[in-house]
């Protein structure tokens, strides 16, 4: 079981004290999700609507960065579905 956990109302890291979800909850959840990115982005809802909850003061937008948006985000300078080009 994962030690990093959000604590609410904040929305931190138990593990770490970093934003929820912290860097190695991520790469915990890419693991966990792996191959079933539409499973993920469902499962990342509920906390999003929940931190819409606890946090009403903070931006629709900002909370959808902060939960949908890392998933897609490139790896090692590309994204997931281009490969490294030939001679790298």
């Amino acid at each position: 079981m994962s030690m990093h956990l959000p604590v609410r109302p904040a929305w931190t890291c138990a593990g770490c004290g970093l934003a929820w979800p912290c860097p190695s909850r991520k790469r915990e959840l890419l693991a966990e999700f792996a191959g079933a990115r539409v499973s993920l982005m469902l499962y990342l809802s509920r906390f999003f609507v929940e931190a819409c909850v606890d946090m009403p003061a903070t931006t629709s937008g900002t909370l959808y960065r902060r939960f949908f948006t890392w998933p897609y985000e490139p790896t090692n300078g590309r994204h997931d579905n281009e490969s490294a080009p030939p001679g790298r």
